[in-house]
């Protein structure tokens, strides 16, 4: 079966300054499962100071998938990568950046370059279309999970956080 690439891009407001949502977005460990919207158990070995394999299990159809990735931490852009090592999008990279929207928000850049298998060649507009489903799925997993997550952790560690002013 050939690979496909597929590459996409999004953008995602953080209500958090860009130093503090480094921090929690490559805070890896076991308490992360809660925070994917299908169950999820993470394990952490780290390799170094900048490097790590992160191990998610999670049970689609009841039955175990396990995925490991390879992280890479860049802490003075702070950016990190994450490679999957196996399961069904293995060699797929993804790559994040927090930046700075002054003292008290920030966003996440995201790029994805996933790798998938298909039965057959693919034209340019069904990648497009792939590539688009990803960067929705991918978005909304941001959107609608991770940055609220973040910003109430925040808010309970008694992070101040302000509004995004009108």
């Amino acid at each position: 079966m050939p690979l496909v690439s597929l590459r996409y891009q999004f953008r995602q407001p953080l209500a958090a300054p860009a130093r503090a949502a480094y921090s929690w977005c490559t805070d890896f460990g076991p308490a992360d499962g809660p925070l994917f919207p299908e169950p999820t158990r993470r394990t952490v070995v780290h390799l170094s100071e900048d490097a790590l394999i992160m191990t998610d299990t999670t049970y689609p159809g009841g039955r175990p998938r396990r995925i490991r990735r390879l992280v890479r931490l860049n802490p003075e852009e702070r950016a990190w990568t994450n490679t999957h090592l196996d399961g069904p999008y293995r060699g797929s990279q993804y790559w994040y950046r927090i930046r700075a929207d002054g003292p008290r928000r920030s966003h996440l850049e995201f790029f994805g370059l996933r790798l998938e298998r298909s039965d057959r060649a693919l034209s340019a507009a069904e990648r497009a279309r792939r590539s688009e489903a990803c960067r929705r799925h991918d978005a909304g997993a941001w959107r609608r999970h991770l940055a609220p997550a973040l910003a109430r952790e925040l808010r309970r560690s008694g992070e101040a956080i302000r509004p995004r002013p009108k």
